[in-house]
């Protein structure tokens, strides 16, 4: 269960990314539902916790791959678990291949495979949910538009000269910021576990 602070946490950063999100798909045509973009704000606020994109396997603290998540989808027997899955999928598709395809693309994993494994997953939470399912369709249907979105809404689109890069590793050495840590692993700066605070 989550603490007050964590609740509090997400509901500011999901307010804070339907914000960005609505300001950002005005430009789109046609623009994205309103319950869509509720969706990915809070989808984004979720993720915002660690603990909601890694998980442990075979010991190791990492990142699911989406093929193995779509074939867990695929071997279990319960419809509620499959859904489960497969959101989870489309979810992370959508996050990861919006704000780290430089990670997937230097293993030669391309926005195709986001586009697909992440809309397919939809696609079929569209046709098969029990909730969302205009959702659930719009994210299938428009998932690379929707990618770019987030990218967008996520700074991924920004240009950081070398004292912004600067900037922000200096706010990571002093705060040790999990966060402030993701975004440089994204531009491609190298942080060693030793250089904390």
């Amino acid at each position: 269960m989550p603490s007050v602070s964590q609740t509090t946490f997400e509901h500011t950063l999901a307010d804070f990314f339907r914000v960005r999100l609505q300001d950002e798909a005005a430009g789109l045509e046609p623009r994205p539902q309103e319950d869509t973009l509720w969706y990915i704000g809070n989808l984004l606020a979720r993720f915002g916790d660690s603990g909601q994109v890694f998980s442990y396997d075979r010991g190791e603290l990492d990142i699911r791959p989406l093929a193995l998540l779509y074939r867990d989808a695929l071997e279990v027997d319960s419809h509620h678990h499959r859904c489960l899955l497969l959101r989870q999928l489309g979810d992370l598709a959508l996050f990861l291949g919006a704000l780290f395809p430089e990670n997937y693309a230097r293993r030669g994993i391309g926005r195709d495979y986001f586009i697909g494994m992440g809309g397919g997953a939809y696609d079929y939470l569209g046709e098969n949910a029990r909730h969302n399912r205009s959702v659930f369709s719009e994210l299938s249907r428009r998932f690379d538009r929707l990618l770019e979105l987030v990218a967008l809404v996520c700074g991924r689109g920004q240009v950081l000269d070398a004292g912004d890069i600067l900037q922000l590793y200096q706010r990571w050495r002093e705060s040790g910021d999990p966060q402030v840590a993701a975004q440089l692993r994204g531009l491609g700066v190298v942080l060693s576990g030793g250089e904390l605070h």
